[in-house]
């Protein structure tokens, strides 16, 4: 899955094998950075503002909080049996 930051600069996609996160960003479709999340990282959204992404981690039963400005786990939400989705309501 993946999830593209409003302004368009950043996408997100889980790499569900591998326990990460890759960050590309689209004016070069370089990655920027790849970042650690819980076990199986089925789902991804970014914040209506644009500030963090939560990844859904499936195999982990956990939600991950990166930081967009810095690229790191802000926090991880437990105990969330199989999470396989994740929607923000403006």
């Amino acid at each position: 899955m993946l999830a593209v930051t409003p302004d368009g600069s950043k996408v997100y996609v889980t790499n569900y094998g591998s326990a990460n996160v890759s960050v590309i960003v689209t004016a070069t479709g370089t990655v920027s950075a790849t970042i650690g999340v819980g076990v199986n990282p089925r789902d991804v959204a970014v914040t209506p503002d644009g500030a963090y992404v939560y990844v859904a981690n499936y195999g982990a039963g956990t939600i991950s909080v990166i930081d967009v400005a810095d690229e790191s786990i802000v926090t991880t939400i437990p105990g969330i049996a199989a999470p396989n989705g994740i929607v923000f309501k403006p």
